[in-house]
């Protein structure tokens, strides 16, 4: 059984190697992400914000030899997309913290700008680029869990990862001159927190969906994690993870992404139904990837540690097949 992390750690030995005692998960976020060395470094933040009409992804991230930073806007009601992007060489002014939650996090380039300040109180996250204007508070909920694991393909090579779903989420959106208002009551945030040592090409799936006000939510991971002994599975209710710690089938159609997917095990059986796929592409030679995210809604169920199935009918996000060589 992987084993739950309860004080706070370093990722890596003092030589940059893993440490092996960090290795497991956690409720909350316990590691210091202290990454040496340049080249395979890879880290970021990712923040997906659900509102009943619009659909926000905010990336800042620093592969060592690039800062790529993005805004992704999808308008629900019609289907357009802004999809703004930034490649900084050697991610020149790239600020991102060592310890998930804690500290500025900064990403800059001509005519874009994605700011966070973090605390004890939660985040405030602003951004602009063109016809787009974020200005959003994410506050820290007392007493809730996330999913933190660090998942070990080799001394060499490892991934720590938060993520947290269901946050509350308030303020202000503007998309090509008209602003939307943001309540937690009818919406949601979801952070994926990424710091690690990576091969140089991967494949990964993820899925996440809440409804609004978090009290339910699941996070599910599949390709990246299988064979390692560790899982990013997880289901959240009112508050409290319960980890799902099997590797799961994911089922879905690369000829047709907006055809059902399934991610089936003992205690998830899900079907996901999409209504909007967003295909990300980039090929900057060293630095290339392929990213088909759906939006949708989630069907099905999966159960607590005390082996009582809940039913995720209705809970709204996504899911994901990403390729990337970096």
């Amino acid at each position: 059984m992987p084993r739950e992390l309860t004080e706070p750690i370093d990722l890596c030995l003092p030589d940059g190697t893993l440490d092996p005692a960090a290795v497991g998960w956690s409720r909350t976020p316990l590691h210091h992400a202290n990454l040496q060395g340049w080249g395979r470094n890879k880290r970021w933040e990712y923040w997906g914000i659900v509102t009943p009409v619009l659909i926000v992804g905010v990336v800042v991230s620093s592969l060592d030899y690039a800062g790529v930073h993005s805004l992704y806007v999808l308008d629900r009601r019609t289907g357009r997309e802004w999809a703004p992007e930034v490649v900084v060489p050697f991610a020149r002014g790239v600020v991102l913290p060592e310890v998930s939650g804690s500290g500025p996090v900064r990403g800059v380039g001509r005519g874009f700008e994605i700011g966070l300040v973090q605390d004890s109180g939660g985040v405030t996250l602003k951004a602009a680029a063109p016809e787009l204007e974020l200005d959003l508070r994410i506050p820290a909920v007392p007493d809730r869990d996330c999913l933190a694991v660090v998942v070990p393909w080799s001394a060499r090579r490892f991934q720590y990862t938060v993520k947290d779903v269901g946050r509350p989420v308030s303020g202000h959106i503007r998309v090509a001159g008209t602003t939307y208002d943001v309540s937690p009551a009818d919406s949601f945030a979801v952070l994926d927190h990424g710091r690690g040592k990576w091969p140089y090409s991967m494949r990964w799936n993820w899925a996440a969906g809440s409804r609004p006000g978090g009290d339910l939510a699941i996070q599910l991971g599949g390709a990246w994690t299988d064979g390692t002994g560790q899982t990013e599975n997880g289901l959240f209710v009112d508050g409290r993870l319960h980890k799902i710690h099997e590797d799961l089938r994911w089922v879905y159609d690369r000829d047709d992404w907006m055809a059902p997917w399934r991610i089936e095990g003992k205690r998830v059986q899900v079907a996901f139904t999409p209504f909007h796929e967003r295909v990300a592409k980039s090929n900057l030679m060293i630095v290339a990837g392929e990213t088909h995210q759906c939006f949708g809604h989630f069907t099905g169920w999966a159960s607590t540690d005390e082996g009582e199935q809940v039913s995720l009918d209705g809970l709204t996000g996504w899911a994901e097949e990403a390729h990337n060589r970096w």
